[in-house]
């Protein structure tokens, strides 16, 4: 007979699995950090106009955007370890083709190519998903969600020292080895989750999510240089619109779409993207503006006249205080929900730009602005995939969350072109040099202060829960899938396995499959025969239950959708006998 499928590994993880999967988001954090010291000498180095030379830092983002998405949808296809040891091998190879050139166009080739690692995030936080248990799933995702600030962090003064003491072309070879190390612990260490989505990869909505994502970033990222009025910036944005929306009509209309629309528009999913965004930028704005106001120098009357080497090191904290709040974090959203902490790392977030708008005067007042941001923004990025987790079926995992990725990086993408043609239209030309201002450094503030605000205004509306786990925060053995766990689960589908003869029935395995005939959670029953399994969404399902000694059954039900459990009763068959 055949049973319903059994998403529990093959063998409980070690716990190493955590830190390597961490370390594999650190390292992709250093590899979109590691030119940002030697950014304002690229035309130099490659022998290039400065409008072209910022081609080798808009090449990593476009590939990055691309790929997240994507190789989400790969991962819950194909292997979510699979995809991403493929996601840091193409990085190597990315970063050992820029380590051997000194020119534009390889150089490009070589960026786009490491931009595919970004990929790493949604997987890493995909694997953890499908094998903690959830006691260990909170802290495990908030440490890798922040791994991008950490790698940053940590990146920037070891990179500046690089750059300062030896040939440039050391920091890929650097991140090529890095790299490489990633590689070989996860397939050491990490093994493969069994968790598989049904279908077949959709090629035509991945060509199409890829072009209109180019269409727009593209004049997100060059609008400053082109003109933002010009016919080349506006018409590639309405291109963009254009290509997004008969995307979004293809992805609605077939069975197996790249990213599930429907899902994606759920209150839950959708806000929590778009605060995503928000958070981004509010991210991206001080790693702009701390490290340019302490390297100017003194002369200018509010530069702090630091070296790269001391700046880097001043605004390392931002990454290392995101590192600290994952354990902390944790603690709360487990106490309060992952709603509740978003909201309170953008307040500490807007606080820290609020306090920052009067603490410029000093390098150590830098150092102080860090640490606060890097825990407000540490809170906040450690929410985002709790949040996601929580409302998408356990084989969406990681498209869902390389699409939340993706809307972090378009807020950093905004920014960094938002950001940047604030302080160039604030600028001095200081003999045909562009000197940032302080008026320009303030502005920059006050519009993270803005955005966070908006990101707040957002994560107010998301639905209230509390924070007891759901089946979809999923434990990696039977043993850890008691529904006891999920006692205080609103949207649910609850009752008792009986026997034939109405006695309880205990350790049944319940599996809900969804319309897709994806598995959507999973639990087993208590002594007395209860079960409770949490529904992502409203609409029909089919319960599957089975335990020894009995023959396997599939009830049909229907869930309204509405924040309250629906009573059903399992009753499985006394198992047959064959002659």
């Amino acid at each position: 007979m055949t049973h319903p499928p059994i998403d529990q590994p093959t063998s409980r993880p070690s716990g190493a699995v955590v830190p390597v999967l961490a370390f594999a988001g650190i390292v992709v954090a250093v590899m979109q950090t590691l030119l940002v010291p030697v950014i304002k000498d690229l035309p130099q180095l490659l022998d290039t106009a400065p409008s072209n030379a910022t081609w080798v830092l808009t090449s990593t983002l476009l590939s990055g955007a691309v790929a997240t998405p994507i190789m989400g949808r790969l991962g819950d296809l194909y292997g979510k370890r699979r995809m991403l040891i493929t996601s840091l091998a193409v990085m190597v190879v990315g970063a050992l083709v820029s380590a051997f050139t000194s020119t534009l166009l390889p150089m490009i080739v070589g960026r786009t190519l490491q931009g595919f690692a970004m990929g790493a995030i949604p997987l890493g936080i995909g694997l953890m998903r499908d094998m903690l248990p959830r006691e260990r799933l909170g802290s495990a995702m908030a440490l890798m969600s922040s791994s991008i600030g950490v790698g940053g962090g940590l990146a920037l003064p070891a990179a500046a020292l690089v750059a300062q003491h030896t040939d440039w072309h050391a920091l890929f070879y650097g991140a090529a080895g890095l790299g490489a190390l990633a590689i070989a612990l996860t397939l050491l260490v990490v093994p493969e989750s069994p968790l598989r989505a049904k279908g077949s990869f959709d090629l035509l909505g991945a060509l199409g999510l890829s072009t209109g994502l180019v269409l727009f970033l593209l004049p997100i990222t060059k609008g400053s240089d082109w003109g933002w009025s010009s016919a080349t910036t506006l018409t590639l944005f309405a291109a963009s619109l254009v290509v997004l929306l008969l995307w979004g009509v293809l992805e609605l209309r077939i069975t197996a779409p790249l990213v599930d629309l429907r899902t994606t528009a759920r209150r839950e999913v959708l806000l929590t993207n778009l605060a995503s965004i928000m958070v981004g930028v509010s991210f991206y704005v001080v790693s702009l503006v701390l490290p340019q106001l302490l390297q100017l120098p003194r002369s200018t009357g509010y530069g702090l006249g630091q070296s790269m080497v001391v700046a880097g090191l001043l605004v390392a904290p931002l990454g290392l205080t995101m590192m600290f709040t994952a354990p902390v974090y944790a603690r709360l959203s487990a106490k309060y929900g992952p709603k509740v902490t978003l909201i309170l790392g953008m307040l500490i977030i807007a606080i820290g730009y609020g306090a920052g708008l009067g603490l410029m005067s000093a390098a150590w007042q830098s150092l102080v602005i860090s640490v606060v941001l890097g825990a407000g923004i540490g809170l906040a990025y450690s929410s985002l995939p709790a949040l996601i987790v929580g409302a998408v079926p356990a084989s969406e995992t990681g498209a869902a969350n390389g699409l939340n990725t993706l809307m972090r990086s378009i807020g950093t993408s905004v920014s960094s072109a938002v950001i940047g043609m604030v302080l160039a239209d604030t600028a001095n030309d200081v003999g045909g040099v562009a000197i940032p201002t302080m008026h320009g450094f303030r502005v920059s503030f006050l519009i993270a202060t803005a955005a966070v605000a908006l990101g707040l205004i957002l994560a107010l509306f998301l639905p209230g829960r509390r924070p007891a786990p759901h089946p979809q925060l999923r434990a990696s053995s039977e043993e850890d899938a008691n529904p006891a766990h999920a006692a205080e689960a609103l949207r649910a589908f609850r009752g008792r396995v009986l026997d034939a003869d109405g006695a309880p029935v205990a350790r049944a395995k319940v599996t809900l499959i969804d319309h897709h005939g994806r598995q959507a959670g999973a639990a087993l029953s208590t002594e007395d025969g209860t079960y409770t399994l949490a529904v992502p969404a409203g609409g029909p399902y089919v319960l599957a239950a089975r335990a020894a000694g009995h023959d396997p059954l599939a009830s049909r039900a229907t869930h309204p959708g509405e924040d309250r459990p629906v009573d059903l009763d399992l009753s499985l068959p006394a198992e047959s006998v064959t002659a």
